[in-house]
This record gives C-alpha cells, sequence and structure tokens, in this order.
C-alpha cells in the first residue's frame, strides 16, 4: 500500500477516534479535500478499505452515510497514532473544535424511508443524543415522493417540530 494511502486511511480514524459520534462521509470530505491532502477519489477508496479491513462500520440512510470506529480501528488509531505528523493532528484538532456542534447537530438528526408491507412508506424521524433516541417518529406516506419530501423536511425542521410536539404533550 502506498505511504498517502496510510496517512489517509490514519486521518479518518483518528478523526472518528476524537468525535463521541459517527461523521458523515461529507464531514471527512470537508477536513481531508479542504485541507489539499487528497483527491476525492483516493478519499473514497481509503474509506472503502477501511470498511473492508473492519476498522470503520457503515451506516446508510437514503441521503447519507455515517462511519463509526470500530474497536479494532481503535486499536489501530491507538497504535499508529504517531505516524500523522503533529501538524496534521493539530489541523484536525482545529477543525473539529471548530465545527464540533455543527459536526454533532448534523449526525443526531436522522431520517430514512422504506417500503412496509402496505405498500405504502414508513418514514423513520430520530434524533439521538448520546447514543439513545430523544425523539424515534415514524410516519407512513402513500408514494415515495412524499416520504423522501417528509425526511427531508425533518432534517430541516426538526427542532420546531419537537418543540411542538414537547409543548402540547407537556
Amino acid at each position: 500500500m502506498p505511504k498517502s494511502y496510510k496517512l489517509y486511511k490514519l486521518i479518518i480514524l483518528y478523526m472518528l477516534n476524537k468525535v463521541d459520534f459517527p461523521l458523515t462521509n461529507s464531514q471527512i470530505s470537508e477536513f481531508i479535500l479542504d485541507e489539499g491532502y487528497t483527491t476525492y477519489f483516493k478519499l473514497q477508496q481509503a474509506i472503502s478499505e477501511l470498511i473492508d479491513s473492519g476498522f470503520i462500520r457503515e451506516e446508510s440512510t437514503h441521503s447519507r452515510t455515517f462511519y463509526h470506529l470500530t474497536e479494532e480501528g481503535a486499536e489501530t488509531i491507538h497504535f499508529f497514532r504517531n505516524d500523522i505528523s503533529p501538524a496534521i493532528q493539530e489541523d484536525i484538532d482545529t477543525f473539529l473544535k471548530a465545527k464540533q456542534y455543527e459536526l454533532k447537530n448534523e449526525v443526531s438528526v436522522k431520517s430514512d424511508f422504506y417500503k412496509n408491507s402496505n405498500m405504502e412508506y414508513s418514514v423513520r424521524c430520530q434524533v439521538i443524543e448520546h447514543g439513545s433516541p430523544l425523539i424515534d417518529l415514524t410516519v407512513t406516506a402513500p408514494t415515495e415522493a412524499e416520504a423522501e419530501t417528509i425526511a427531508n423536511n425533518w432534517n430541516k425542521k426538526n427542532q420546531e417540530i419537537y418543540a411542538k410536539i414537547m409543548a402540547d404533550l407537556l
């Protein structure tokens, strides 16, 4: 394996090790591509190899992919952490610190849909906090287009929907 691919993989593992929530493909890409470490295609290859080797776990919805660090990945970054230069580690730490709230908020809101046994679509809308659902709502939509609209609107309006539900319930 070229030495640069090893570095890309270690950067991804380091990033996932520094946060207590999964990161999306776009969040990882934002850092690595904006810093100019590699190209999009090389990054995707590195992610794919990390998944294949069991160092990260992939969780996909209809619109996003989340990456979780596995135990094997955590052990690997522990042993090879010093193969990432202190400057790169500092860049990652700065990025994560500056964007922590934004990154965490983005991955704590989840929505997905699937065709159910009634040949309609079930749309699951969640807000996850500390690994547990703060709200977990499933609604039915008659068409795929409506299910997608509900899922997209949940991602945009979840805070006001949650606040309204809680106000009405309490």
